[in-house]
């Protein structure tokens, strides 16, 4: 059963993140249709285009932001300053609201959220992607520099996601084992399995075809189904916002005394 956050308009959470898990997948996939709204959408994506001209990173087809800074050496970030308030507020709080699992405890719920593992407790460092119709990104891993837990919420327009298995020569299967459609104003959790055994990517395409219960893992969670009655979704501009931990976190004098 979904609770409503009564600050937030439409926003709708679970009692628990079990009640948010994706079927047919490994069981470490969750998905939120309404983990915010449409005025903190608007919201983001207008701190988003505000942001300095030096934040964005353009590359060949898309561009995309990283706060509160790069990575230093690959895996290392930087401890000099926090990610601001409009990245943190409202996600961060109501990622951390939402135990795993169902408990009656309220001191057990209160530490059993997705990142009670995690070195820091909740997310470090934000990557801002924005991909326009036609614009995707190849097959990956996001690597180890990060706690197994990848929250990506998206704005703006919906599009799928493809999670891809590795083939024992060490190269990729190109149909995806499975898809997952993520719309506007969504949350989607991936970690253990999901992160460290498969890869997943976006089709560089305008629409998302095919679309239907049987060929889109998350059907049953979406908000609006009957949207895609039709097997399709026309894409516009969708920005994501990657919540992660980044282990290894320095102070930059400590940092410059450790090169060589």
């Amino acid at each position: 059963m979904a609770m409503t956050d009564p600050s937030s308009g439409s926003v709708r959470l679970p009692q628990s993140l079990e009640q948010a898990r994706i079927p047919n997948l490994p069981p470490s996939a969750f998905y939120i249709a309404d983990f915010i709204s449409e005025e903190e959408e608007k919201l983001i994506l207008e701190k988003i285009e505000r942001a300095p001209k030096a934040r964005w990173r353009q590359l060949t087809h898309r561009r995309l932001q990283t706060w509160p800074s790069d990575l230093v050496r690959g895996d290392t970030l930087l401890d000099t300053t926090p990610l601001p308030d409009w990245l943190k507020d409202p996600v961060i709080p109501r990622l951390l609201s939402i135990p795993v699992s169902s408990d009656s405890d309220t001191e057990v719920q209160s530490s059993n959220h997705i990142f009670a593992a995690s070195p820091h407790k909740q997310p470090n460092h934000v990557l801002i992607n924005e991909y326009p119709p036609e614009t995707g990104i190849m097959p990956h891993k996001d690597g180890g520099a990060y706690h197994p837990v990848v929250c990506t919420v998206s704005l703006g327009s919906s599009l799928c996601l493809n999670l891809y298995k590795a083939k024992e020569d060490g190269g990729i299967d190109p149909d995806p084992v499975w898809r997952i459609l993520q719309e506007p104003r969504s949350l989607l959790i991936t970690t253990q399995d999901l992160y460290t055994e498969y890869l997943h990517g976006i089709e560089p395409i305008s629409v998302d075809a095919d679309l239907s219960e049987k060929t889109v893992a998350n059907w049953s969670l979406l908000r609006s189904p009957s949207a895609f009655a039709e097997g399709k979704n026309l894409r516009e501009t969708r920005t994501s916002l990657t919540y992660r931990d980044v282990l290894k976190v320095s102070k930059l004098g400590g940092l410059l005394k450790r090169r060589p």
